[in-house]
């Protein structure tokens, strides 16, 4: 079971900002294709090469702005949540991701183009997805937080561990200057030691909830 804790942008909203940025990417694009090489009469021919340009920017758009596709759940699971970053999203934002390359592929073997505009353009629509979402999701695909009353699981690439709770003496939850976390400091009954890294696992979505879920659950072991 799923419950949402950030839903999309309402429908309306979200056609809105893409028709808008569609446009203007429509308007801009212009410059990708050279100039001497289409007369006044021959703008037709470039029309649907600035179509897809606009594609692109929307498709880019997308998958950096994840509210506009995807919205956020909270899995529950038996006497807890797991929180962990959906794999279906990753997936999708692949997906269509591949379409960028595939247009802008299309482009230069179709049109003249002017060189330093086209790389230009494709490096803006190409690079951000890939340093921001898809290798981050790839990198913690497997990344995951469960909290229950009786355990604490996680998974943070080759780190993992799984610990009753009834072994744990203290809990806290470390923060940044910005006070979003950062760690999740376990000390055990026996004196070890554990610290698990929410900010290398992509979970930033879940923080106030992997927050809420330790004040409440947790608060015995909690430490102010």
């Amino acid at each position: 079971m799923a419950k949402i804790i950030r839903s999309t942008y309402p429908a309306e909203f979200s056609i809105g900002i893409l028709i808008l940025i569609f446009g203007i990417a429509g308007l801009l694009s212009h410059q990708i294709f050279d100039s001497a090489a289409y007369g006044p009469d021959e703008d037709e021919a470039i029309y649907f090469g600035m179509f897809l340009v606009s594609i692109a920017v929307v498709i880019m758009v997308l998958i950096m702005w994840e509210e506009i596709l995807f919205p956020i759940k909270l899995k529950e699971v038996d006497g807890g949540m797991m929180f962990r970053n959906h794999r279906t999203k990753l997936k999708v934002q692949l997906f269509i991701y591949l379409s960028i390359p595939a247009i802008f592929t299309f482009i230069y073997l179709e049109y003249e183009v002017n060189h330093i505009r086209f790389w230009i353009w494709a490096a803006v629509c190409m690079v951000p997805p890939v340093l921001e979402k898809i290798f981050s999701g790839i990198n913690n695909y497997n990344d995951f937080l469960r909290l229950t009353n009786e355990i604490i699981e996680y998974k943070n690439n080759e780190l993992e561990g799984i610990y009753e709770v009834k072994t744990v003496k203290s809990v806290s939850i470390r923060k940044d200057e910005g006070k979003h976390i950062e760690k999740f400091d376990l000390v055990f009954v026996n004196g070890d030691t554990l610290v698990i890294d929410l900010d290398e696992m992509e979970l930033e979505d879940f923080y106030f909830a992997i927050e809420n879920y330790v004040e409440t659950h947790y608060k015995h072991l909690l430490n102010a």
